[in-house]
């Protein structure tokens, strides 16, 4: 089982990114896909989550109306499209799969290696 983020990079304030998570080793069908971050010295936390079956959808209060989660079943691919960034946004981004609907990192199964964005003011 394995996660592959990748899309990370440096942008400038107000710009775009967007972050790629393929899935590959088994069917992820009835999995709930997230998306969280980790800035340095502080605690990883939710950005976003998709149900792979219902497409029901959830975001971290602070990138509602900025950031989109999308799903590509076809593809084994999750998608989080980032518009207005901000600097406070810099992080290292990580997707993370769980049989379960949840916005608790510690209940995730299953995470990809992480991909740097930095916001630059």
């Amino acid at each position: 089982v394995q996660l592959q983020a990748s899309g990370g990079g440096l942008v400038q304030a107000g710009g775009s990114l967007r972050l790629s998570c393929a899935v590959s080793g088994r069917s992820f069908a009835n999995y709930n896909m997230g998306w969280f971050r980790q800035a340095p010295g502080k605690e990883r936390e939710f950005v976003a989550a998709i149900s792979w079956t219902t497409g029901h959808i959830h975001y971290a209060d602070s990138v509602k109306g900025r950031f989109a989660i999308s799903r590509d079943n076809a593809k084994n691919t999750v998608y989080l499209q980032m518009n207005s960034l901000k600097p406070e946004d810099t992080a290292v981004y990580y997707c993370a799969a769980d049989s379960t609907p949840t916005t608790v990192a510690s209940s995730y199964d299953y995470w990809g290696q992480g991909t740097q964005v930095t916001v630059s003011s």
